[in-house]
């Protein structure tokens, strides 16, 4: 969808959108012929199913798995192939830290290297917040390489930032991360063929900082080693709100959905929130202030990459006990739906178009789907759409999209 278009269509109302994303809710048939889905006791969730129009979107095409970035760009109505933005400036942005124009992000993963020079554990025993900070202030000391500012920044439990600032870098390099453990980290290495002066100068930069922080923490237990990934040079989307006259709040616990919705212009809500409760006590407070809510919901995925289907359904079960609170709020628009599909049987984002629901009692025609299932949308009125569609149907239905032409 062209944004100039859609913009030019906009118009203000006093209709509430809430877009909730169970992240990596889609999933495939475990041992009894059912998704995390269908398997969970959702009878709130089916509700919502039986009062909306039901399908599918696939948040960048068929046959391509999306990263969790593009998956939610594309849900904010931009095109995900266009505004690609590396993991590093994302995450980076859904912290408190300050982006300069020229800044180049990386996205760092606290690691476990073993004696023989292979990756142990790709995410240091996931050490919580406290320990990553802790790791962090030692990283700090590095503060410049090769008269290049290093910032690093602590994101969340084992995740973190570098950012290199004072000279003019490419982001477009490979990352050090070999996504398997028993094998040895990767160089950072331009992508390009030829590349330019630029992006081997920042490739020696990230790994000499490799090298720096493997000095530095060799004394560490869990966390002794960093890994690279998502290089990228800051640049924001344009900006939802001017876009479609609106005021849009995000509410999510990991910094990387905080990021997407910083770099679009939402006004990101950060008090600490780390459970389902406290992010539906921030969607209650902050609706009737808003027109447009984001709530993320983050461990659906977490399960589904660990490969734990009970997991992962109960962590919907969950969900779906505090839903009542949300439709209490009787937003105009409600859209229930993930980035992307996590099936604990891949243990990973898959391909896998992704169920989605929009309830709009004053203006969706309803379908035949009883149960909000991926088996269930098979038979739903939106069939299968592409991500950056969903959001023009959300401003339908909140009669925020003036007619096209006479």
């Amino acid at each position: 969808m062209d944004l100039e278009f859609l913009s030019a269509l906009a118009a203000p109302a006093e209709s509430k959108v809430v877009l909730v994303v169970l992240d990596g809710v889609g999933g495939l048939a475990g041992e009894d012929g059912e998704t995390s889905l269908e398997a969970a006791r959702s009878p709130n969730l089916d509700e919502v199913a039986r009062e909306g129009v039901c399908g599918f979107h696939d948040p960048v095409a068929p046959g391509i798995t999306p990263g969790s970035g593009p998956a939610h760009i594309g849900l904010f109505g931009y095109d995900p192939i266009r505004y690609v933005i590396g993991r590093g400036v994302l995450d980076t942005a859904g912290t408190d830290f300050v982006f300069q124009a020229g800044d180049l992000a990386a996205r760092l993963n606290f690691a476990t290297l073993a004696a023989d020079g292979t990756i142990a554990d790709r995410r240091a025993g996931r050490i919580p917040d406290e320990e990553g900070r802790r790791v962090v202030g030692k990283l700090q000391q590095v503060g410049e390489i090769d008269g290049v500012q290093v910032l690093v920044q602590h994101v969340k439990e084992y995740r973190a930032a570098a950012v290199f600032r004072g000279r003019k870098l490419d982001g477009r390099l490979c990352d050090s991360d070999p996504q398997k453990t028993g094998l040895a980290p990767l160089e950072v290495a331009p992508l390009e063929e030829r590349p330019g002066e630029e992006a081997r100068d920042a490739a020696r930069l990230a790994n000499a900082f490799i090298a720096r922080s493997r000095e530095i923490l060799a004394g560490e237990p869990k966390a002794n080693f960093v890994m690279m990934r998502g290089f990228d040079v800051y640049e924001p989307l344009p900006d939802f709100c001017a876009l479609y006259k609106w005021r849009a709040v995000a509410v999510a616990a990991y910094p990387m959905y905080k990021g997407v919705s910083r770099l679009a212009g939402m006004r990101v809500i950060e008090e600490g929130q780390s459970t389902q409760e406290e992010e539906f006590d921030l969607v209650e407070r902050e609706l009737p202030e808003a027109d447009f809510v984001f709530l993320h919901i983050k461990k659906t995925d977490s399960a589904g990459e660990d490969g734990d289907f009970d997991k992962k359904v109960s962590v919907i079960e969950h969900f779906d006990t505090l839903l009542p609170r949300l439709l209490a709020l009787k937003p105009d628009v409600l859209c229930i739906t993930g980035d992307h599909s996590t099936p604990c049987r891949l243990k990973s984002h898959s391909w896998h178009p992704v169920p989605l629901c929009i309830r709009a009692p004053a203006t969706a025609r309803r379908d035949a789907c009883g149960a909000f299932g991926e088996t269930a949308f098979l038979q739903g009125g939106l069939g299968r759409v592409h991500s950056t569609e969903v959001l023009p149907l959300l401003l339908a239905h909140a009669g925020r999209l003036m007619k096209y032409g006479a």
